[in-house]
């Protein structure tokens, strides 16, 4: 077995966890390739008459043969991840350094019982829908696509924008508002949740489409098929906006051209039989916790 460790930055504090996993995986006969940075910073070192580390900075530096790609963080560094597997389906197992964890939702408290379910392969394989950035001028470079959302945003203090929006060619609405979000089902907990989108099962087949701070009150999110070409043309006083996918952003133009589609993969997630989806909704959200009580 190979797997793979990525982490965009553990602290000091959290280096014990960071050992403990490696010593767990090391009982087991497996290749462990490590992010370099995490190398470099902590000296870490292979026990004793095992293979060495194996450092990698890019996707490039891995390959399809890698079993699991372990994320140690929160869900910022999960997204990470995401851009680094690509397209090589390689899946990723996210382990909570951070303080929600709705993708990674692995307790640094379940090490040996997440490394054991992963070395004996009794795991769940998940598959989530991304999304695609088509731009003209190119933007994001060789990763145009999300798990979470596509946001375009009018810039700090500036008026709202005017958000032209079509559904396959056809016109859907006029947005006035500060900004609109296109989420997947994954990213429907995220931003589209703190605009008051609507929560979507993963396997929903669908895109939502919810405005941020929109000056119509009759104006609510609506949920298209994930088949669907989402285009828009947009209006504002000020030349430039933000457009962002998940945590990465660029200013461009206003002028723009974007559109919004289903990506060609999916990206799996590897997901212990005990968690469900239900289960972390009611564990992260609180649903039916009652403090009088």
């Amino acid at each position: 077995m190979k797997v793979a460790i990525y982490s965009r930055g553990v602290d000091i504090d959290q280096q014990q966890s960071l050992q403990a996993l490696l010593l767990a995986i090391d009982k087991h006969a497996v290749t462990i390739y490590v992010y370099a940075e995490l190398l470099e910073k902590f000296n870490l070192q292979a026990s004793a008459g095992k293979e060495p580390l194996i450092p990698f900075n890019s996707f490039s530096a891995l390959h399809d043969s890698i079993d699991c790609l372990i994320s140690l963080g929160g869900d910022g560094t999960v997204l990470d991840a995401v851009t680094i597997v690509g397209n090589s389906q390689i899946p990723i197992l996210g382990i909570n350094y951070g303080r929600l964890g709705f993708l990674a939702t692995i307790s640094k408290d379940e090490l040996s019982i997440m490394v054991e379910a992963l070395v004996n392969r009794t795991y769940v394989i998940e598959k989530r829908t991304l999304l695609h950035l088509d731009a003209d001028p190119i933007i994001f470079g060789t990763a145009p696509y999300a798990l979470n959302e596509f946001a375009i945003h009018k810039r700090d203090t500036s008026p709202m924008i005017k958000i032209h929006t079509y559904l396959n060619g056809e016109f859907l609405n006029s947005y006035w508002a500060d900004g609109l979000i296109v989420s997947t089902p994954t990213g429907s907990t995220g931003y589209n949740m703190s605009c008051n989108g609507p929560i979507l099962f993963p396997d929903s087949a669908s895109f939502v489409i919810t405005p941020v701070a929109p000056h119509n009150l009759n104006v609510r999110s609506i949920i298209v098929p994930d088949s669907s070409v989402i285009s828009f043309e947009i209006e504002g006083r000020t030349e430039e906006l933000i457009c962002a996918l998940d945590a990465r952003k660029e200013i461009v133009p206003k002028n723009i051209q974007l559109a919004i589609k289903k990506e060609s993969f999916c990206v799996n997630f590897i997901r212990l039989n005990e968690n469900s989806y239900l289960t972390t909704l009611r564990t992260k959200l609180t649903w039916g916790l009652d403090k009088r009580n």
